[in-house]
């Protein structure tokens, strides 16, 4: 069965399945694993002042090891492939997380804070309706990115070893790549590296989003609004995502308890969003996740990334 064969089915399955609590709740998530890695290499190699060398150590050792599980589980058949490739894959529950945002806000304020707090790592405490809203429209977008078109993308390149390398390297990014004094040099090679694996997965789900949407014509707008982002790679599916639903992201947040005035993205947009912005943006979530299976398909139908 080609790569492009076995990413469907994986799409398929996930899109159906998604992350079955039964089982998870019962057997360490494959993601759970990986962040138990991530903290072990953390504890014992984050100790002195080489933290630079001993990160870019610790990422290798990271890709190594995950690169050679994925190499000896590929060898396990495509049944096995489809599984773990499905696990690894998260639009069902991406969808369902942020579903979870715009459900919360129906019944309160209260409740969509503590939904979206799920979700997002900043100050939610404070947070009116439409920073609500606007965080979980924000999370979305960039997961569609970091969950599902960046794991797709890896796995048709190099298959499961590939995906394996990309998840490893996300779930390190999201620990220890902080510009705080304890990780500011030893999460420096993991942070450039998720950027490098990212570089072209973010601007391919900006399209993805984009396109259905009819707003390529503002791609200069899209453009400009990305490079406003912290990250080289978060504001393209961002900038996308803002113009699609006709909504404002960004903007002033709290981290820490610091207010920060982060630029506008999409400013001409919308500010004052509730639920139905997030139900929008959900929608938007299933028509990239529609036609990157459609590309995907087109390349099995025509024989392409055949082993």
């Amino acid at each position: 069965m080609s790569t492009a064969s076995i990413l469907i089915l994986a799409l398929l399955l996930d899109a159906a399945l998604g992350e079955p609590k039964w089982l998870w709740d019962r057997l360490p998530h494959p993601a759970v694993l990986m962040g138990r890695a991530v903290g072990f290499l953390d504890r014992h190699l984050n100790r002195n002042r080489y933290n630079f060398l001993a990160g870019l150590l610790a990422l290798a050792l990271l890709m190594g090891g995950a690169y050679l599980l994925g190499t000896a589980l590929s060898l396990l058949g495509d049944v096995v492939q489809i599984i773990l490739a499905a696990i690894l894959l998260a639009q069902r529950s991406l969808v369902q997380h942020v579903r979870a945002v715009a459900d919360g806000l129906r019944v309160s304020l209260g409740d969509g804070r503590r939904a979206v707090a799920m979700i997002v790592s900043r100050d939610t405490a404070g947070m009116d309706e439409s920073a609500v809203a606007r965080s979980a429209i924000e999370s979305a977008a960039e997961n569609l990115s970091d969950g599902v078109i960046a794991p797709a993308f890896w796995f048709l390149v190099g298959g499961l070893p590939a995906l394996m390398v990309y998840k490893i390297v996300n779930t390190a990014d999201s620990m220890i790549a902080y510009r705080t004094p304890r990780y500011e040099r030893f999460g420096k090679a993991t942070a450039y590296a998720d950027d490098a694996l990212n570089l072209i997965p973010a601007r391919l789900t900006c399209l993805l989003i984009a396109l259905p949407s009819g707003v390529l014509g503002q791609w200069i707008g899209i453009t400009r609004d990305a490079g406003k982002h912290r990250s080289p790679n978060a504001g393209w599916p961002e900038a996308a995502m803002a113009r699609a639903i006709n909504v404002a992201l960004a903007g002033p947040r709290a981290y820490d308890g610091q207010m920060q005035d982060f630029p506008w993205v999409g400013g001409d947009g919308a500010r004052t969003i509730g639920p139905a912005a997030i139900d929008a943006a959900i929608a938007k979530l299933w028509q990239a996740w529609g036609i990157m299976l459609g590309l995907v398909f087109l390349l099995a139908l025509f024989g392409f990334l055949s082993r």
